[in-house]
């Protein structure tokens, strides 16, 4: 794991573990929440339900997509990966590390990957 150092690799798991009891609490209050049954009222108070609903299931997506991140950040810790960025294959910025643990792009591969997908949204 040479590059970055044990202490930071040490700092970005802690911080990694954390994020994921809080993306898991936050999961398993979302699917309590979407689990109210109350099925009546007239239709504005369907309509409402309909909405709220579909916000918490959009809510759900994302930090189902979070919690991925952080599993796959744990997974390259785990098999000496963590920190090198996908795009320019060198080290990640500690403080990006420290900010956006789970993050698989330095802010210059950021760039690179952003540059790309506006010049093929076209």
């Amino acid at each position: 794991m040479g590059a970055l150092g044990s202490e930071l690799i040490k700092e970005c798991k802690t911080l990694l573990l954390d994020a994921k009891a809080d993306v898991l609490n936050r999961v398993r209050n979302t699917r309590q929440d979407l689990h109210i049954e109350d099925k009546g009222g007239d239709e504005a108070d369907q309509t409402v339900r309909v909405l709220a609903e579909a916000e918490t299931l959009s809510l759900h997506e994302r930090l189902r997509t979070q919690l991925v991140e952080i599993e796959m950040a744990l997974a390259r810790i785990e098999n000496g990966t963590y920190g090198v960025c996908e795009e320019t294959e060198e080290m990640i910025e500690p403080e990006r590390l420290r900010a956006i643990p789970w993050t698989r792009l330095s802010i210059e591969g950021a760039e690179i990957r952003e540059s790309l997908q506006k010049r093929y949204a076209r």
